[in-house]
């Protein structure tokens, strides 16, 4: 007899804030579903008593003072290492009491504002130099600079057979999961992979710097051909091209784009960068790197973090909502009407279900978020005059309206500012960069971030990371297999 079979609705992935406000299986709707055969079903238990199984009652939370995410009850992050690297600022914590403040975002020491300078400077790209800072502690002289990119530029090539045999064979659906696995076969091309010099640790991270963005697009056009049957574009790198300017001659058909595209997408790339020590993919990085692993492995795991959901594929979520806001508003300049369908949203009858505005809120920023900030006004100045002004109002009305929406239908008032993923996606379709790639070039940005924290675990740490977990379960009375 054949077996029989039926659907099991996967676990949704929930971001933190869902799960506050309670579980909401309607992130995941039978499209998302697997088939699990009947008999597999009855023989492995645990498909129908997963919840159970795994369950921990939440009173157990408060009782020891867990502190659930590494977080403090009232939102601050829980003090778990020391970095030089960066300094994410949002709130003033002042007699045991916590305030809002504005967003501030300095990098080894340097304000993320004269950072990046105004869009109309100089014309120069600085993801590089960011890169720069980020590694070597200091910001690079020209010349230093010119040899710094020299050397990263040398590293763009591929293994010989790499593209056929890790890109093109069995391409996943997903292009970070690509990116996680190249990391890792990259290990076996290493003859000194297992080496943790100096040399060697430096040398890794500028190749992965280096070879991401291409990895990245070579992915894309591999996924592209396999699910929608489209073209397999490999273009050749051109020698002497900014990161930036490499992925959009790399991505583009023709290879044209022009300078302010560039311009953006290297800003971008810079406002992705670094972002402190406690973000989740950055902490994985140090978490691995104390285990005195390789680089690769650490590296790989990072990229598995930040496809979360919670995390960088957060992004997904924010251009979705607003693509729905979008289709069911019909005067994207009325106040009203925005306000209206933000409410449904809050309330939990729009969109997931989850009451989430997407793109609104941050862990650590209150009252503003630098890259926010930094990533509007660049695009305020490209989408100025363009068919993108609309839309980019839009987005600045749901930033203006949702404190708003959400204290008049919750009544509670909360310091929420948009953060970089109110904007970012919006950024990269009028630069026509697919919505598959966001999360990946969130990677390949923040590969500079993830190298410069492994040194700093790797000189400094000294000592595996390992916090302590409370077991709620009491002692029971083992019973041999024949009497259970």
């Amino acid at each position: 007899m054949g077996e029989t079979k039926r659907k099991v609705q996967l676990m949704p992935m929930e971001i933190d804030e869902a799960l506050m406000r309670g579980l909401n299986p309607a992130l995941v709707d039978e499209e998302g579903s697997i088939e699990i055969s009947e008999e597999e079903e009855l023989k492995v238990r645990l498909y129908r008593d997963f919840r159970e199984v795994n369950s921990i009652d939440p009173r157990f939370y408060e009782r020891y003072d867990v502190k659930r995410g590494l977080r403090n009850a009232d939102g601050t992050g829980v003090l778990a290492g020391m970095t030089n690297i960066s300094n994410v600022h949002g709130y003033v914590v002042s007699d045991g009491e916590k305030f809002a403040d504005d967003g501030l975002l300095r990098l080894r020491g340097y304000d993320l504002y004269d950072l990046l300078g105004d869009a109309s400077g100089d014309r120069r790209y600085r993801y590089e130099e960011i890169c720069y800072l980020l590694l070597m502690g200091e910001l690079p002289t020209q010349s230093q600079l010119d040899h710094f990119v020299e050397v990263i530029d040398s590293q763009r090539e591929l293994p010989d057979g790499f593209t056929a045999s890790m890109i093109m064979r069995d391409v996943p659906p997903d292009i970070m999961n690509v990116l996680a696995r190249s990391i890792l076969l990259l290990y076996s091309y290493d003859e000194h992979a297992e080496d943790r010099t100096p040399q060697h640790e430096v040398h890794t991270a500028l190749s992965l710097i280096s070879r991401l963005p291409r990895i990245m697009v070579l992915t894309y056009y591999s996924k592209k051909a396999r699910f929608e049957h489209g073209s397999m574009i490999m273009h050749r790198f051109i020698p002497g091209q900014s990161t930036a300017e490499t992925i959009l001659s790399m991505l583009r058909p023709d290879r044209r784009f022009t300078s302010e595209e560039a311009r953006m997408l290297d800003i971008m790339l810079c406002l992705h960068a670094e972002h402190g020590g406690g973000n989740n993919s950055t902490f994985t990085t140090r978490v691995l790197s104390s285990s005195d692993t390789d680089p690769y492995s650490a590296y790989s795991a990072a990229v598995g973090s930040l496809k979360g959901y919670r995390h960088g594929g957060a992004n997904r979520q924010v251009r979705d909502m607003q693509a729905e806001i979008k289709r069911n508003v019909e005067h994207w300049d009325d106040d009203d009407e925005v306000a209206a369908y933000l409410a449904k949203i809050v309330n939990k009858q729009a969109y997931d279900k989850t009451g989430l505005v997407y793109g609104m809120g941050h862990a650590v920023y209150t009252l503003s978020d630098p890259r926010a900030v930094i990533c509007k006004d660049f695009a305020t100045r490209l989408a100025k005059g363009t068919e993108f002004e609309a839309e980019l109002n839009l987005l600045k009305l749901i930033e203006r309206l949702s404190p708003e929406v959400i204290l008049q239908e919750k009544g509670t008032k909360k310091d929420m500012c948009a953060n970089v993923d109110m904007y970012s996606g919006f950024v990269y379709s009028m630069m026509g960069i697919p919505q598959d790639m966001i999360t990946p070039l969130f990677a390949c940005s923040r590969m500079a971030g993830w190298a410069a924290h492994r040194f700093e675990e790797l000189v400094s740490g000294k000592r595996i990371i390992r916090p302590a977990y409370k077991t709620g379960v009491k002692a029971r009375e083992y019973k041999p297999i024949e009497e259970r």
